[in-house]
């Protein structure tokens, strides 16, 4: 499973990257010391068995041509009981390998079946982790953990940090250069974008919209906006400056988000309906304009947080849904 596999040409699939130079796992001086927010992580010889835990690290050894021995199984955005995202499956279907064992992580990590994946690190540079999950996990294997804080790692980082504790540092930086170019690409092409504000509103409940909950700058949802040239409204702003994951206000205070010109959020038509009848929301700029994205339980709502591979599988559709709403905006 451990496997280091050639990635194919750039072009043929939506995460192939030719220009990657691809080495053996472990290309770089040990031991190797890694820092971050939960502690340092030591690696005193090249790993050959990677596992995973939470949401997409597992993406990053994926893009990199490396199988993991067990990853957390996807349980939002997928259709059928594979656990694994439509980018993860072609992915592990263009490398010609099995899915490895999925660890089902429904009530937290399972940390017996990590155990038993008898990995030689464990990559979790986005997740959720206690303190106390790291040193548990920390028992198994060494542990990458987040840089700053818990679910705020950005797309780079997690390439970054897992790369590193893959000892692949020089190709994790190799990726992220494909990935930004292939951004700037497609945001050149949507030249409304630049300069829009976007605010990604968090799960609404139709039956109470008297609270609008949102996302900060410092969630990579909010990042993914800047990344295309959206900017963020001065509310989102507001609740950024001090690190904060997330923001809500009254909709009483509804007026506070009449700079927002594109309104992002989960949900479907029957949503939108409650937010255009509402008399608190409907008078919001970018619902009267009809500059709102609607994003279901789909892979494109799944990959509207961008990871290492869904940016790719999702960037076109995302940023001509993001432009369509811009030109109403104006």
């Amino acid at each position: 499973m451990h496997v280091l596999k050639r990635l194919k040409a750039f072009g043929l699939t939506a995460l192939a990257a030719a220009a990657l130079p691809v080495a053996p796992v472990g290309a770089t001086d040990y031991p190797l010391s890694i820092d971050h927010a939960l502690g340092t992580t030591v690696l005193e010889k090249a790993p050959e068995r990677i596992a995973t835990v939470a949401w997409a690290n597992h993406e990053v050894p994926l893009a990199l041509g490396v199988v993991p021995v067990g990853f957390a199984a996807a349980n939002f955005g997928v259709n059928d009981q594979s656990g694994l995202l439509p980018w993860v499956a072609a992915r592990l279907e263009e490398l010609d390998e099995p899915a490895p064992p999925l660890f089902d992580e429904g009530d937290g990590i399972d940390f017996e079946a990590v155990a038993a994946s008898r990995p030689d690190v464990i990559l979790a540079a986005y997740s959720g982790l206690s303190q106390s999950d790291y040193d548990t996990l920390s028992q198994i294997a060494p542990v990458v953990g987040y840089r700053e804080g818990p679910w705020a790692t950005s797309w780079r980082d997690m390439i970054r940090l897992n790369s590193a504790g893959m000892g692949m540092a020089k190709e994790g930086d190799a990726l992220i250069g494909e990935l930004e170019t292939r951004i700037r690409e497609t945001a050149a092409r949507y030249p409304e974008l630049d300069g829009k504000t976007a605010m990604f509103v968090t799960h609404l409940d139709p039956g109470n919209l008297g609270r609008i909950a949102f996302y900060s700058d410092n969630d990579a949802r909010v990042q993914f906006f800047h990344d295309l040239g959206l900017a963020s409204p001065q509310v989102v702003l507001d609740h950024s400056a001090e690190g904060e994951f997330s923001g809500a206000i009254s909709a009483e205070l509804i007026d506070a988000l009449n700079d927002v010109d594109i309104l992002v959020t989960y949900g479907g038509a029957s949503l939108l309906e409650e937010l255009e009848a509402n008399p608190l929301t409907s008078r919001l700029p970018a619902v009267e304009n009809g500059a709102v994205v609607m994003l279901d339980d789909s892979p494109l709502g799944t990959a509207a947080n961008p990871t290492p591979m869904s940016i790719d599988w999702v960037l076109d559709d995302y940023a001509r849904l993001l432009a369509d709403a811009a030109r109403k905006a104006e």
